[in-house]
């Protein structure tokens, strides 16, 4: 992992020395025509979990996973001959993690294909703004990959300001084309389960999702900001799991059942509120309904406080409660007279509650003196589950001007 980070690194370091060099001095109403470096961030995070109700082993055992993860987001902006801004958002992403679960889809192996993973995600996104109509169209594309899931992601957007741009009005459409390489619990593959897992030729299933998001954001004066979010998401394909069990209530072993069909609607809306100078309040609430029978609650609350004007405290609070799927049961409660079965507890009904804190560090000068280094902000937040599942998630960002 630390050689993964470091190579991480340095293609950051390449690619901002490459434009940092030239790009043009500030001054009062330069616009370049030529591309260049704008601000680029590097995240890392270190993510934790523990529980006892496993997916992969029914819906018991341990949940314990880690998860290491890098990435950088280059911008680069220039404009046209018609003063249209054009930017340009390029993100590298690369993750590792091991998960003591996911061994178990063949638990006679010492370590199995499956226990850890290491996955990639770069992207790229484009946008086009002019200042005089006051909208802005854009474009992007999206790859994942791990060893058993790869996507393909493209999205296109539009945004109109309103005549005295207080308001703005967004428009989104999404697709991911999903490839699931169907690795089944090792008592469950044909031919009696023999071999191991990097011996096999897996089959592969499509998943397919493709949402469109209407927001409208609104200055209501200078202390307070709103903004109103509908989405509409369709899932087609295979939407489980081929390594996650379901035990019924006869001890027999299967493999999660669920329907090729998913409709999600969540609606959002965000509010932020400044109190003076140096206290901001930022609200945010979402409704989620689906046609598995699952509807749920998000209330998230955060505080940026100024403590001066380089330093600044953020504590967080999010509350999370939702009902159960109607195909999820517990362990050895399914029967054959389900159509549609699973035991993630994903699924299943429950609430949540994540809180934590960040600090973030932005002095004129350059943090630790270093002029280009402009901003470094490190985060804590702790999860809890009402099934006992919990996580920690430590976070640090860097950027560069």
């Amino acid at each position: 992992m630390k050689r993964i980070c470091l190579s991480v690194v340095g293609i950051f370091l390449t690619i901002f020395s490459s434009y940092a060099q030239s790009a043009p001095k500030d001054s009062l109403g330069y616009k370049s025509r030529k591309l260049t470096f704008e601000e680029a961030n590097l995240v890392t995070s270190y993510y934790r979990q523990d529980g006892n109700n496993s997916a992969v082993t029914g819906g018991i055992g341990t949940e314990k996973l880690s998860d290491y993860s890098a990435g950088i987001d280059v911008k680069l902006t220039k404009w046209d001959k018609k003063d249209r801004k054009h930017s340009f958002d390029l993100e590298a992403g690369i993750d590792h993690y091991t998960s003591a679960s996911s061994d178990k889809v063949d638990p006679n192996t010492i370590s199995s294909a499956s226990y850890a993973d290491t996955r990639i995600y770069p992207s790229a996104n484009w946008s086009m703004e002019n200042p005089r109509k006051g909208n802005t169209i854009g474009a992007g594309i999206s790859f994942s990959s791990e060893f058993d899931y790869q996507s393909i992601g493209a999205n296109l957007s539009f945004s109109q300001k309103t005549k005295n741009r207080n308001g703005e009005f967004t428009a989104r459409a999404q697709v991911y084309l999903d490839q699931v390489s169907l690795i089944y619990p090792i008592e469950l593959r044909a031919g009696g389960g023999s071999g191991g897992e990097e011996d096999d030729d897996y089959e592969h299933a499509s998943r397919n999702s493709f949402s469109g998001t209407l927001s409208y954001s609104q200055i209501i004066n200078q202390r307070l900001q709103l903004m109103f979010i509908a989405e509409l998401v369709k899932q087609q394909g295979y939407l489980g799991l081929p390594f996650h069990r379901v035990y019924f209530a006869d001890n027999s072993d299967h493999v999660e059942n669920l329907p090729d069909n998913r409709l999600k609607i969540p609606l959002g809306f965000r509010a932020n509120y400044f109190i003076g100078d140096k206290v901001i309040l930022r609200s945010f609430y979402r409704y989620y309904q689906d046609d598995w029978g699952i509807s749920a609650h998000t209330l998230q609350l955060e505080t940026a406080v100024k403590i001066t004007p380089f330093f600044s405290f953020t504590p967080f609070y999010r509350y999370y409660t939702q009902t159960a799927a109607d195909y999820f049961a517990p362990y050895r409660t399914h029967t054959a007279a389900d159509s549609y079965y699973t035991s993630n507890y994903d699924l299943s009904k429950f609430n949540t509650n994540f809180y934590g804190a960040g600090f973030r560090i932005a002095p004129p000068k350059g943090v630790f003196g270093f002029r280009h280094l402009n901003m470094l902000e490190l985060r804590y937040g702790h999860y809890t589950r009402t099934n006992g599942m919990k996580s920690d998630i430590i976070s640090l960002n860097l950027k560069i001007k």
